[in-house]
């Protein structure tokens, strides 16, 4: 136990706090400043992704230098941009619309939202993780305990509806503890907190390492949760061509990401310290977060819909959506109006059938590319017959029978029903479905 916690404090003291990555601007040019969150793997087309491919130097030219600065969440990127200091950033829906409503609030100050870089329109980006070893079982089991997650965040969005839904108020039955997301997860590593509700790639970090398991996955909310790309508005009027350049770079890497999401994951792994394996979950073919850029009336109906939970916890009074979100930026980008190009196809080898939407997909060691999985049972053949051929399985991933979220194979529940192996991300989620055989990852590839 104590070398598991020392180990994620390493990580996550690594991965901790705000780096100005740039150098000063040099003579001659003009500097943009970039606020992102490395850490935060489905805003990477606009922060991690773009800066180590170099893309918006490019599209800049010799005439701009370009500053990146990296943080643990929006709120300090927010708090850069109102003093003038950060020109574009990157974020989430809750912090977004924060980060407009406080723009709004002088006429020197304002922001716009310009594109989408990744979302989940059921809201599995975000979940909440116990200790492997807990008794809580159930959302309920969570009353009279301590709950870590960052206020304002939308993983404290979903902890709160989510709760609420369960039957619990999350204000009288709950302790919550406003926590950055590497604190929640060391507090949750040495039993100080029940529970963690945090925004990737923090749970699947945590469930990869076999330090935490899923209590309670976002998907199963069905509320559409995004995160996006925002310019001060002063700085976007008088450079209208940086913005421009800025959203053909996010389409840049967004391209990258989708024709090489392999290679993109490991890309993103070696510069935040995250296992690959862990931001492929998120960021590949039918990956947790899809990303495009378009602000499509419904993410613009969730930015909506998230505005009154943001108002009962105070940090919140109002904003003016229709003048925070602007897409017409992005009628000079050629390509970003295109939808989700990171999808699986093909055909499974073992099984000899097509992939259809309840693929699965198996990345082994030392290949450049995955195979793709027809279903989840085809997918435990794949694994068997791998282990006899001597082909070490890297990361194997199924959706969530339920929700369709995918997840780690070797981390799901089971259920044998009949001729068909189901795989769930939660205990909970395995016993609602309430036929079949509840088993482990391990007696599902036996049988396979």
């Amino acid at each position: 136990m104590r070398a598991r916690l020392a180990s994620l404090l390493a990580l996550t003291t690594a991965l901790a706090g705000c780096t100005v990555a740039g150098n000063a601007a040099e003579d001659g040019t003009e500097r943009v400043v970039v606020g992102y969150q490395s850490k935060t793997i489905n805003t990477v087309t606009a922060g991690t992704l773009l800066r180590a491919q170099g893309f918006l130097e490019k599209r800049l030219g010799k005439k701009y230098s370009v500053v990146w600065q990296d943080y643990d969440t929006g709120a300090p990127i927010t708090a850069q941009m109102m003093a003038g200091k950060i020109d574009i950033g990157s974020m989430g829906d809750y912090p977004l619309l924060i980060n407009g409503a406080r723009g709004q609030q002088s006429e020197q100050t304002r922001t716009k939202m310009i594109a989408v870089t990744g979302y989940n329109l059921r809201g599995a980006l975000n979940t909440v993780v116990v200790a492997p070893d807990s008794p809580i079982r159930q959302l309920a089991d969570l009353r009279g305990k301590v709950v870590s997650t960052s206020v304002g965040s939308a993983a404290h969005g979903l902890l709160v509806q989510a709760l609420r839904k369960a039957g619990v108020d999350p204000e009288k039955d709950v302790k919550v503890e406003n926590q950055q997301p590497p604190i929640g997860a060391s507090a949750l590593q040495s039993g100080n907190v029940a529970a963690l509700s945090q925004f990737v790639a923090w749970p699947g970090l945590l469930v990869q390492r076999g330090d935490a398991r899923v209590l309670y996955d976002g998907g199963e909310l069905n509320v559409a949760t995004l995160h996006g790309t925002v310019v001060r508005q002063q700085y976007a009027t008088a450079h209208p061509d940086v913005v421009t350049a800025f959203l053909q770079a996010q389409q840049d890497a967004t391209e990258f990401l989708w024709k090489q999401p392999l290679r993109a994951a490991e890309i993103v792994a070696e510069q935040t310290g995250l296992p690959a394996e862990v931001v492929y979950l998120y960021n590949g073919a039918n990956g947790i977060a899809t990303f495009a850029m378009p602000l499509t009336a419904e993410l613009r109906q969730a930015m909506q819909n998230d505005v009154p939970f943001l108002k009962s916890i105070g940090v919140l009074q109002g904003i003016d959506l229709n003048a925070f979100l602007d897409d017409s930026y992005l009628s000079g980008v050629p390509g970003s109006d295109a939808a989700n190009g990171a999808v699986l196809t093909g055909t499974d080898p073992v099984c000899g059938k097509p992939v259809q939407k309840d693929a699965g997909e198996l990345w082994f060691t030392g290949e450049e590319t995955t195979q793709p999985a027809a279903d989840p049972s085809c997918l435990l053949r794949a694994v068997k017959a791998a282990k006899r051929a001597g082909r070490q399985v890297r990361a194997a991933y199924v959706p969530d029978t339920t929700t369709g979220t995918r997840w780690f194979a070797d981390r799901s529940v089971w259920v044998h029903d009949g001729d068909r192996f189901l795989p769930f991300i939660t205990q909970g989620a395995a016993q609602r479905y309430g036929k079949g055989s509840i088993i482990t990852y391990e007696q599902a590839v036996a049988a396979a």
